[in-house]
């Protein structure tokens, strides 16, 4: 058994159901990958990690405690988020619109900006952290003193969400490799994504 950590077989259960059920990153890395193909859905994949590092390390300090406390602090964060991902969402629509002759608009976006925009929009979600302080601790022993068992179970918990992130980037690739080729579809894709993006948003800045 790791130090400090107690259940740790049904803690990995648990952690498998929860990154099972479809959630923002999940859905964020699956509207990369529909309208970018798998690199840009791996590099949001790497951006949601970064991101979930953060949290991790803000649960173990005791951070995300004290932002949980500050109900002004939570609903600024949450809106903060909610704002770019709609931002992120109209941006694709946009460019989705564009004509068909601007060639820009159907290059495809750099890994490092996929990467940024995965980073800050797991980091903006401050349910997430929320929700790290709220399961975690039902898997630490009594006993345990300093973060090292929090930071156990994040890593673990956010290794088996990332893994299962990438089966469904994987999967979304295959079915939509073909279909990407035609400059209609490529376009549909991205309004898609848009909405989706756009979608997540609202559910960020409307969710209590």
């Amino acid at each position: 058994m790791l130090e400090g950590v107690q259940n740790y077989p049904v803690f990995l259960l648990a952690a498998l159901t929860l990154a099972i059920i479809p959630g923002p990153d999940t859905l964020y890395a699956l509207g990369r990958t529909l309208a970018g193909g798998r690199r840009a859905g791996l590099w949001s994949v790497a951006g949601i990690g970064a991101g979930c590092l953060v949290h991790i390390a803000f649960s173990a300090l005791g951070l995300s405690a004290l932002l949980a406390s500050s109900p002004l602090a939570f609903q600024v964060v949450k809106w903060l988020g909610a704002a770019y991902l709609a931002w992120l969402g109209v941006e694709l629509v946009r460019h989705a619109a564009a004509p068909a002759g601007d060639v820009p608009a159907q290059l495809p976006a750099p890994g490092g900006q996929i990467f940024r925009q995965g980073f800050v929009t797991n980091v903006l979600n401050p349910k997430v952290g929320l929700f790290f302080i709220s399961f975690l601790p039902q898997f630490v022993t009594p006993e345990a003193r300093g973060p090292l068992p929090f930071a156990l179970l994040g890593l673990s918990f956010v290794g088996i969400g990332l893994a299962w992130i990438m089966v469904v980037v994987f999967a979304a690739d295959q079915v939509t490799q073909r279909m990407r080729r035609s400059v209609a579809v490529s376009v549909w894709l991205k309004r898609v994504t848009g909405t989706l993006f756009v979608g997540l948003a609202a559910r960020l800045a409307l969710d209590r």
